[in-house]
């Protein structure tokens, strides 16, 4: 756990800071916006997803006015996203469900965030672990170093989890996918990346 501990500190100390670059997660004013953007960031980039939900909620803050917008008006605000007219429907349909069910807000719960459409156990995880709960949200970046410092064998994010859940103390949790996605996105370039992993790996 020691030397999991040390080559976790070491990915957050070589990756870009929080001020310098900034998560789906991140800065949104309530919950309801959090969830949307981790929703949307699915096989998108940070970056874009960010500017789809500044145009989205300038317009739709909160559950209410989502619900009861126009579909063609949501997907033209989040066209750059992947999947976006999928996505469209889960939005609507999320909304619906906040509304009906919890009052337009957020469940921090996990039984319940994988209920909601649209929401898997990733999205969930992000989501908690960013509102400072104890969760591990196994994304792209998360999986391939986890793999390449040889904290799991999986390739399975869900078995993933459960390794890493075993390795680290929970209060680290919620630091593991923030500190992974910010290392990735530092360096983009696949050779860089892998050097630099290896010599974490050898980190006791």
């Amino acid at each position: 756990m020691i030397k999991e501990l040390k080559q976790l500190y070491e990915l957050k100390r070589l990756g870009k800071k929080p001020g310098e670059i900034r998560l789906a997660a991140d800065n949104w004013k309530n919950d309801f916006q959090r969830l949307v953007a981790i929703l949307l960031s699915a096989r998108t980039t940070d970056e874009i997803t960010i500017k789809s939900c500044e145009k989205l909620f300038r317009r739709y803050p909160n559950a209410e006015k989502l619900y009861r917008a126009n579909p063609k008006d949501i997907e033209h605000l989040i066209k750059s996203v992947n999947f976006y007219r999928n996505k469209t429907k889960s939005l609507l349909k999320l909304s619906k469900v906040l509304i009906e069910k919890y009052n337009g807000k957020v469940p921090k719960n996990f039984d319940l965030l994988i209920q909601l459409p649209g929401v898997g156990r990733k999205t969930a995880n992000v989501f908690l672990a960013s509102c400072g709960k104890d969760a591990i949200g196994v994304d792209t970046h998360l999986n391939y170093i986890s793999r390449k410092l040889g904290w799991t064998k999986n390739t399975k994010p869900e078995k993933i989890e459960e390794d890493l859940k075993k390795i680290f103390p929970k209060k680290y949790w919620k630091m593991i996918n923030p500190i992974a996605v910010r290392f990735g996105k530092t360096y983009t370039n696949k050779k860089i990346k892998d050097k630099l992993l290896e010599k974490i790996k050898k980190i006791k």
